[in-house]
């Protein structure tokens, strides 16, 4: 197997066998472990899915660089060749706490640009793909909403800012909440870009650097289901750009707003 198409065939079928490590784990009282944050956890189950995805991704691609959350995994995307960026399960800290909305993520990558990706939400009973083609859930193609006003428009601050950078976290959500019509947060980066992607939600920002593991497969969603993903300067979006700016296009300069508001905030 060699093209794009196998590639996103090896991505569902990776993420779909991780997510049933997962869930197999799910709501089963496991020991939850403390990373570098009072907020940042782990679970054998990260470990044991992240294991079980890269076994899936090695059955047909041995060579390839794996980029993953947990273990010894390489944690950059190099700009050159073929690579898998993998979160075990993204939203584990709704994982420990019995909350349904997390996900299995894996992106295949071509010389730093990703060319396919899935977003398992086995406890939603929903799977989210996408490839050449477009994006799909459950098999069905979605594209981004079609709403241009922002007083209807639904938007997202997309990650969590620790107890010293709660200047910021106040001001992404002043920024969305004196811009748009709603506000929704979900814990899970990969869940709330896949939801862009399908229509269920018309933005998300953050002004942080996030692991790319965090956003590569839910960032080509929302570009293949026809939505606008830029960094902090409206740029185009790349895996290590500072800041993620996703939207449906229609309202993508209110929500670059919204998240260039962020910098502006005392710390």
């Amino acid at each position: 197997m060699t093209d794009g198409t196998d590639r996103a065939t090896v991505a569902e079928r990776a993420a779909a066998s991780g997510a049933d490590v997962a869930a197999a784990a799910f709501r089963q009282g496991i020991a939850v472990e403390t990373k570098e944050g009072k907020t940042d956890v782990v679970t054998q189950a990260d470990r044991d899915t992240q294991a079980r995805v890269i076994e899936v991704i090695a059955e047909s691609f041995p060579d390839d660089v794996v980029v993953g959350e947990e273990a010894d995994a390489r944690k950059t995307v190099p700009n050159e060749g073929h690579s898998w960026v993998v979160d075990p399960i993204d939203g584990t800290n709704n994982f420990v706490r019995n909350i349904r909305v997390w996900t299995t993520s894996v992106a295949a990558v071509d010389d730093g640009e990703p060319v396919a990706a899935a977003n398992v939400l086995p406890a939603c009973d929903d799977a989210y793909t996408a490839d050449a083609e477009g994006t799909y859930r459950n098999g069905t193609p979605v594209s981004v909403s079609d709403v241009s006003d922002p007083r209807r428009a639904t938007v997202a601050p997309t990650f969590w800012w620790d107890f010293d950078h709660r200047a910021e976290y106040a001001a992404a959500t002043r920024g969305i909440v004196e811009r748009f019509g709603d506000l929704r947060r979900f814990g899970s980066a990969q869940v709330t870009l896949s939801m862009v992607a399908s229509g269920a939600l018309e933005g998300t920002i953050t002004n942080e650097r996030a692991n790319p593991w965090d956003t590569v497969a839910g960032v080509y969603m929302v570009r293949q289901a026809g939505g606008t993903v830029t960094d902090l300067e409206g740029d185009r979006w790349r895996h290590d750009s500072t800041g993620l700016v996703a939207s449906n296009g229609a309202v993508h300069d209110e929500v670059l707003a919204a998240a260039q508001a962020i910098e502006g905030s005392d710390d």
